[in-house]
């Protein structure tokens, strides 16, 4: 579970994220990330795992999976920082291990495009 200071609520939030932000993915995953250059708060991160994931069983297990490994990497990103994981129906299939890497890329690669800071609209 994300502590509350971290997690994305507004959808206002998840579509500045997703609109300005930069974005990559992997065959499990799009990872969308915007960092804004007033806010200085803890970074906020959202997720989106859709029916066509699979059943609720299914959504819920990728869910739990995401936060955790989201959870382990909370350190590397900027304050004021926001991302969205966008679950692929792959991701139903994916172990944890493969989730990890993925993400792991992921993330590798966003930061790299980090000195790019995004303005509230």
């Amino acid at each position: 579970m994300l502590n509350t200071a971290h997690r994305m609520r507004r959808s206002d939030q998840f579509g500045q994220t997703v609109k300005s932000g930069v974005r990559t993915g992997k065959s499990t995953m799009v990872v969308h990330f915007a960092a804004t250059a007033e806010n200085q708060n803890a970074p906020l991160v959202g997720f989106v795992v859709s029916k066509a994931i699979g059943n609720a069983v299914t959504r819920n297990l990728v869910k739990r999976r995401l936060r955790s490994i989201v959870r382990g990497h909370l350190s590397q990103l900027p304050a004021g920082s926001m991302m969205v994981v966008r679950a692929l129906p792959q991701a139903a299939q994916a172990d944890h291990a493969k989730l990890n890497r993925d993400f792991g890329a992921c993330i590798d690669k966003v930061l790299s495009f980090s000195g790019k800071v995004v303005d509230k609209p």
